[in-house]
């Protein structure tokens, strides 16, 4: 973390000139009221406990389970690391700002928090991809499935995802240091986000936005496009089977992935592409909100309400303890 930190002050100072610029910013967070801050404080803390609890016995059963050491459970692992660590990246400095009353956060640890939210957010999108191929390629081709997805493949499609999300991390981080933010340092978040960072600085940001946009219709169209085809294949494949019994087993096999899915999606469907969110520091702050407290907090209990594997395995890992 120093050494990114370090990466950045030298960046920033290699860009920055004469030029006068902020050191650091205040977040102002969901919320001015008074009245509200302890009421936000309890609520996103217990939250964070679920989250973390949720996704952590999950991480621990997979991990002790040999039962679930297959590539479902491999990639379900990473997506609960994800998530844990996408909501940890913002909501603690939330929490101790309100429980302080400061809302300042220095550049360097700003700019660093921005990184690590961007990056954790894609690599939920990449995972639910790599998911729906896995659950495809299991209905689709039951008998070639242990032939198909082999160690070599698994740790290469847990490994891109990773990659990937960094690298596109990295792009928007480099782009976004030779700004300048000269006017104001009040940012209407709870976090450092890409977005609002964009629209305070008072640098041109016309290149910013255009690869905003770009790599962002990238990032989600390509899993997109990956679900829908797996799953196409899937609905075909199911409804060949001529027993009943085969056709709901088959389709409880994918049904937590899809619900995990249409929420992530549906997210990105209701809030961005929704006429009613007008004002975009609103439409943000409810993205941000969804993206990184909700959908973490509810992939545990989607995964373990659903799945008689997952339920098992935590009933043995609670029963250990």
């Amino acid at each position: 973390m120093k050494t990114l930190c370090s990466f950045l002050q030298v960046g920033r100072n290699m860009h920055q000139g004469n030029q006068t610029t902020v050191s650091e910013f205040l977040l102002l967070g969901l919320s001015n009221r008074a009245e509200q801050q302890k009421l936000l404080f309890v609520l996103f803390l217990g939250m964070y406990l679920v989250t973390v609890s949720g996704n952590g016995l999950i991480i621990l059963a997979i991990g002790l389970d040999s039962y679930l050491h297959t590539p479902m459970y491999l990639f379900l692992a990473n997506l609960s690391f994800a998530d844990l660590s996408s909501i940890s990246t913002s909501v603690p400095n939330m929490l101790m700002n309100i429980q302080t009353k400061s809302q300042s956060i220095s550049y360097e640890s700003c700019i660093t928090q921005m990184y690590f939210s961007i990056a954790f957010v894609v690599i939920d999108n990449f995972l639910l991809g790599v998911m729906a191929y896995d659950r495809f390629v299991a209905i689709c081709h039951p008998l070639s499935y242990t032939t198909i997805m082999k160690p070599r493949l698994c740790i290469l499609l847990t490994v891109i995802p990773w990659v990937l999300s960094n690298a596109v991390a990295l792009t928007h981080t480099l782009l976004l240091l030779p700004l300048l933010f000269c006017d104001s340092n009040a940012l209407p978040h709870f976090f450092c986000d890409l977005a609002p960072l964009l629209r305070l600085s008072c640098s041109d940001t016309v290149v910013n936005e255009l690869v905003l946009l770009v790599v962002g219709l990238s990032v989600i169209t390509f899993p997109f496009s990956l679900i829908l085809f797996s799953y196409v294949r899937i609905v075909r494949a199911v409804l060949r089977l001529s027993c009943t019994e085969g056709k709901w087993k088959a389709f409880s096999t994918c049904g937590s992935h899809l619900t995990v899915v249409l929420l992530f999606y549906g997210t990105i469907v209701g809030v961005y592409f929704c006429p009613s969110f007008t004002h975009p520091d609103d439409r943000d702050q409810i993205g941000a909100v969804l993206f990184t407290v909700v959908a973490p907090m509810m992939n545990p209990f989607i995964y373990s309400l659903r799945n008689k594997d997952m339920k098992g395995a935590l009933r043995k890992l609670i029963c250990r303890k």
